[in-house]
């Protein structure tokens, strides 16, 4: 199936791969020794690269990394950059101790894994405001546009718990829109092509002025033929497999406005929005796709009172609409939140504090109940300095479905010297049933109770002003596990219901180790992962689903102002997409090896390229479900300033 496609599509594509071609040229002459404009450039016009990042999503206030309890990781602009034409999915799926599947190409059904824990156990936020399907619990990370974004904070563990309530006992990952940081007015536009007819086209622009005024705008659209996204199945004359292409395309936006009122008091608003369509294969039926809707809007008022003081209140809304025609399914999720958060500096360490109501509503004729509340409050502790650093976070739910939970964290890491530092943690997490658990017909169980976890993490970590190193060694328990139990009746023998029976024992070890010398980048990670059943029935002993044993990456890359390159290599290991271990669901490891860059052509003429899969590997991520060969993307973007 061919999505349609302008005639002056084919004179923008070959524009583009030309420039690619001069992009090389001066790619290789800018690292020449001879080239004059390495000898006379100075440190004021170098890149700035920071390993000690501010993150915020960890504590709920501005933390440096290396004074985080729990392992954080950061995908700023400069790395975001390199996923021009993909989304978040994409930006994310290459992290430590993240592992994933997709059901084919571009904007396909996916899901993530973090840390063994499944993606409706990792809770995601766009500006601070919940995001995903009430239906699935899910967050569709496979339809959010990388070039919207302006950062990603990965937050591993289940501290997130006790900070952000249900659904973070995996991690939060939290999305922020561009604009937030705004310091210059200026327009850009960009188009760009790639592998399988892929275009994208956007536009964005910046304004400030004296008055404490930012406005941020940003709007693209993506479209590509996509990729023959099944496999056939010999053994199966059901599996749903059409030869064809399965395309995508959306259409994306992104809003974003700060005023500063005085010193003391700010206000602003954000939201992202996108619109998309997904083609997909289903059995004989052929032109068969969905329609999606997803996006979070913000507003907010902050108040710093005195130094060292303030509170926040926020009112945000999220959507996950999906129309699939071929089932004639509607389920449009909405997300209503406002929270209240403070900070108070202390005599030693910083004070938390904050309310939050949730209102969670779903529409659909599936559930016999479509709608529940959830009435938060949380306390918190954070200490970090120069010797010591520790969090401490307690947090209420009450949920209208399943009744109230409190869960907990502490921890504490000690600086041995100015570069070494140790530390341990624990939290207590949990999960929310997800409305599907809940109410679907086909075996919801209304009595279901919470998932829950225990979680334990230890860490060293050596950092330079060249360089950062960290090895992380955890271990959790997971309880009450939801699962579906078959229960065939001479009338039914499909019947069956969820049910709070399987447990897991996760366990691993995470490497990670980034360096800049120089121009240099580079360093990688390294996962060691055992996530198994622990139930005790027949599958007690097996690997969870989409969970390798093995996974790693590593890197190198060069960067001036006006240009860098980095080439990188991932590893994924073995391992089985069902937790029965089957052979037939068997996943062979793969290595994928891929390049990427962008050259500044002039002052105000950007080119970016990618180059992914150059081995042409042959691999899945799901039995069943194809992946893209070699494949590319290349852009051009034109700014004034």
């Amino acid at each position: 199936m061919l999505l349609t496609r302008s005639s002056s599509s084919t004179y923008l594509r070959c524009c583009i791969l030309s420039a690619l071609g001069v992009f090389a040229v001066n790619t290789a002459m800018a690292v020449t020794p001879s080239d004059p404009d390495l000898e006379t450039v100075n440190d004021s016009e170098l890149p700035q690269v920071e390993l000690d990042k501010i993150v915020v999503t960890a504590t709920r206030t501005p933390t440096k990394t290396s004074n985080v309890i729990a392992q954080t990781r950061v995908i700023d602009s400069e790395e975001l950059r390199r996923y021009q034409g993909q989304t978040v999915l994409e930006a994310l799926k290459r992290q430590p101790g993240i592992s994933h599947y997709t059901s084919g190409g571009m904007g396909t059904v996916s899901n993530l894994y973090m840390r063994g824990y499944d993606g409706k156990q990792i809770l995601v936020l766009i500006d601070g405001i919940r995001y995903s399907s009430l239906s699935t619990g899910n967050s569709a990370l496979n339809l959010l546009p990388a070039d919207q974004i302006d950062r990603i904070e990965i937050l591993y563990g289940a501290s997130g718990s006790s900070i952000y309530g249900a659904d973070a006992m995996g991690g939060v990952i939290q999305v922020f829109t561009k604009g937030s940081n705004v310091d210059q007015s200026s327009m850009s536009v960009t188009a760009g092509v790639g592998s399988n007819d892929q275009y994208l086209y956007g536009a964005s622009a910046q304004f400030v002025n004296d008055t404490g005024t930012a406005l941020s705008l940003s709007a693209s659209h993506n479209e590509t033929d996509g990729i023959n996204a099944t496999l056939p199945d010999p053994s199966n004359e059901y599996a749903p497999y059409n030869k064809d292409d399965d395309g995508f395309e959306s259409d994306n936006f992104s809003i974003a406005l700060n005023q500063r009122i005085n010193d003391q008091l700010s206000v602003g608003a954000s939201a992202l929005y996108s619109e998309s369509t997904t083609y997909f294969d289903n059995g004989a039926a052929e032109n068969v796709y969905s329609d999606q809707e997803t996006g979070a809007a913000q507003a907010f008022v902050d108040w710093r009172y005195q130094p060292g003081a303030s509170v926040k209140l926020q009112y945000g809304h999220s959507i996950d609409n999906i129309d699939t025609e071929t089932y004639s399914s509607n389920y449009d999720t909405e997300q209503d939140q406002v929270s209240l958060v403070g900070q108070h500096a202390l005599p030693i360490g910083t004070g938390i504090y904050g309310a939050e109501y949730l209102n969670q509503s779903i529409d659909t004729t599936d559930y016999d109940v479509d709608d529940r509340d959830v009435t938060s409050a949380f306390l918190g502790y954070v200490l970090a300095n120069d010797q010591f650093d520790a969090q401490a976070n307690l947090r209420y739910d009450d949920n209208s479905q399943y009744g109230d939970e409190t869960t907990y964290n502490l921890g504490g890491a000690l600086h041995i010297s100015p570069n070494l530092r140790i530390g341990a943690s624990y939290a207590k997490g949990f999960r929310a049933p997800s409305f599907n658990d809940l109410y679907s017909p086909f075996g919801g169980n209304a009595e279901l109770t919470p998932e829950t976890s225990d979680n334990y993490e230890a860490f060293i970590e050596y950092d330079t002003p060249i360089q950062s190193t960290r090895l992380t060694g955890y271990h959790n328990k997971v309880d009450d596990l939801i699962s579906y139990v078959a229960s065939p009746t001479p009338s039914n023998p499909y019947a069956g219901s969820s049910e709070n029976v399987d447990e897991a024992k996760i366990e691993g070890l995470t490497l990670t180790s980034d360096w800049i010398v120089d121009n240099y980048l580079f360093g990688g990670s390294y996962d060691y992962q055992q996530a198994e059943d622990n139930s005790g029935g027949s599958n007690d002993g097996n690997f969870l689903a989409i969970r390798p044993e093995h996974k790693g990456l590593i890197y190198l890359g060069y960067r001036l102002s006006s240009f860098d390159i980095r080439a990188e290599y991932e590893y994924v290991g073995d391992y089985y997409s069902n937790v029965a271990n089957a052979e037939s669901q068997f996943v062979d490891h793969y290595g994928l090896f891929n390049i990427s860059g962008n050259y500044q052509l002039t002052e105000s003429l950007t080119i970016a390229a990618r180059l992914d899969n150059i081995t042409n590997e042959k691999y899945i991520t799901l039995p069943g479900y194809d992946t893209d060969g070699i494949n590319y993307f290349t852009s051009l973007t034109y700014n004034w300033y």
